[in-house]
């Protein structure tokens, strides 16, 4: 697994109504069925849809999954520097659109990036006001349990996501939010706790409601 880093951008979202968040995990810690539970509870929220060269799975669509390119077509998105971040990751592309992040951003949704480590680090250094979570299993006999239930890989490619996992998993010390899905439930409850809290800050406050606060200092009357 290699990274290619993007290039930082002038316009970062940090300061955008709209927070940003980065959600790691290892194959098989249950990342995509706690964000799917997070979107499907909180209003708000959203996920960045990134593009890739990998073939197309049975029952995926076409920009709701991934934006399914060519690798000519990704190559070309890199040299235009149309990426937030960009990975190798299991000989296939993926990446971040920037332009769509920001867009998000700036009217206020709050946008969630599943990328790996190396993708945070390249998205951290744009964009440090980010919250970055990552998500573990609560053991590694429970995550090989993981991997060898969805019945879609056969042993060797196992055990190479069990390594790749272990590598993975040593970078959780970079986040500052750790989640150990063990419970599904009190998982999915430490996530939203975080989201909510974010949305409490004074400066998340003050750009999203604005005109009530002006309202109730407002000594006029």
């Amino acid at each position: 697994m290699s990274h290619a880093s993007s290039t930082p951008h002038p316009h970062a979202a940090a300061s955008a109504l709209g927070t940003l968040y980065i959600v790691s995990a290892p194959s098989g810690a249950g990342k995509t069925s706690l964000v799917r539970a997070l979107l499907e509870r909180n209003a708000g929220i959203g996920v960045s849809v990134s593009h890739t060269t990998r073939a197309m799975r049975p029952g995926e669509q076409d920009g709701v999954n991934y934006h399914f390119v060519t690798q000519p077509e990704f190559e070309a998105m890199v040299e235009r520097g149309e990426f937030f971040e960009h990975a190798w990751v299991f000989d296939r592309h993926y990446g971040t659109s920037r332009v769509e992040v920001e867009k998000r951003l700036a009217v206020g949704e709050d946008v969630i990036l599943e990328i790996d480590w190396q993708g945070a680090q390249q998205v951290l250094e744009q964009s440090p006001d980010a919250e970055s979570i990552f998500i573990l299993p609560p053991s590694r006999d429970a995550l090989r349990e993981r991997l060898s239930g969805r019945g879609t890989d056969d042993d060797a490619v196992i055990e190479r996501r069990m390594r790749d996992a272990v590598s993975e998993m040593s970078h959780y010390t970079e986040y500052e939010h750790v989640i150990i899905n063990d419970t599904f439930e009190h998982a999915l409850t430490e996530l939203e706790c975080i989201v909510h809290a974010r949305r409490s800050r004074r400066d998340k406050m003050q750009a999203r409601h604005a005109t009530l606060l002006a309202d109730l200092l407002n000594d006029t009357d």
